[in-house]
């Protein structure tokens, strides 16, 4: 059993022996380790750090990547500090539990500003992660090629893994898996994308948006993006998010019809990742489609 002492004494070594004064483990999930720390001099970052070690994909190297990716883009997601295969340490952005009512420009803003980014091709240089799971990437010309191969599909196997899932879904999930293109469209603009941009990855302080944190990126169907953003329903994204964005860039006058195809992506991931509650929700999602 490694303390956090040790882990600790890893970061500070790495930091060129600088003295951590205080530290407070923020969360364990996904056997990855989330820690706040502050130095003698009172800077403040977090360490992130396998509890235990997946040696077929790793997640620290994967955010780091991502994130030394973003850096070179934007100025609203933790600056890399250090890091190794085992610790990566990015700074601390000051934040609260002080969320908006409604939808803020400046949260609005900042996610155009991520969709704006564009690609000749769907998909990343590298694979990066979701919640600590592996999200494959490599370059594709179709969207519905890449969206089956490397999204739906692998989350569908896993889900179904993990937990039975049962007939009605299976066969819905199948169904849609072999008729794709008749749903979403093929070939949008590849934009790049936070890639788990849920309420939980979105940082405000005071009511102002401040950051976001856990990338999972890739050039892909801005849409797909969108959709995940209401799944949740948080108080920010309110009932104008729609019209507010469409202003800035448009949405596919179908876009309603097919939302629920790319939120059964989040509701099997989080099948897969978290509990069999999300059955109900994979279920649900399939019924509106009315497939």
């Amino acid at each position: 059993f490694v303390t956090i002492q040790y882990h600790i004494k890893q970061i500070e070594n790495l930091l060129n022996k600088e003295k951590i004064t205080k530290y407070n483990l923020l969360q364990t999930a996904f056997d990855i380790s989330c820690v706040k720390f502050e130095l003698s001099n009172g800077d403040k970052y977090i360490s992130k750090y396998y509890v235990n070690e997946n040696k077929s994909f790793n997640a620290i190297s994967a955010e780091a990547d991502n994130l030394k990716f973003l850096n070179k883009k934007f100025n609203f997601f933790p600056e890399v500090v250090k890091f190794n295969k085992h610790y990566l340490i990015i700074n601390y952005i000051s934040n609260d539990k002080d969320k908006p009512n409604s939808t803020n420009e400046d949260f609005l803003e900042s996610i155009i500003k991520i969709h704006k980014v564009s690609n000749k091709k769907y998909g990343f240089d590298f694979s990066t992660q979701i919640g600590g799971l592996k999200q494959i990437n490599y370059f594709e010309d179709s969207w519905t090629n890449f969206f089956i191969a490397t999204r739906l599909n692998p989350m569908f196997e896993l889900a179904n893994k993990n937990e039975d899932m049962g007939n009605f879904i299976n066969n819905k999930i199948n169904y849609l898996i072999n008729n794709i293109e008749n749903f979403i469209p093929n070939n949008p603009p590849p934009v790049l994308l936070h890639g788990d941009m849920w309420e939980g990855n979105i940082l405000f302080k005071e009511k102002k948006f401040v950051g976001f944190i856990d990338p999972g990126s890739f050039f892909g169907h801005n849409e797909m993006e969108v959709a995940y953003l209401r799944w949740f329903n948080p108080v920010f994204v309110d009932s104008k998010f729609l019209d507010k964005y469409n202003d800035k860039i448009k949405l596919d006058k179908n876009y309603l019809l097919y939302e629920p195809i790319y939120q059964l992506y989040y509701a099997l991931s989080n099948v897969a990742l978290w509990d069999r509650f999300y059955i109900k929700e994979t279920k649900r999602l399939l019924k509106k489609l009315r497939l």
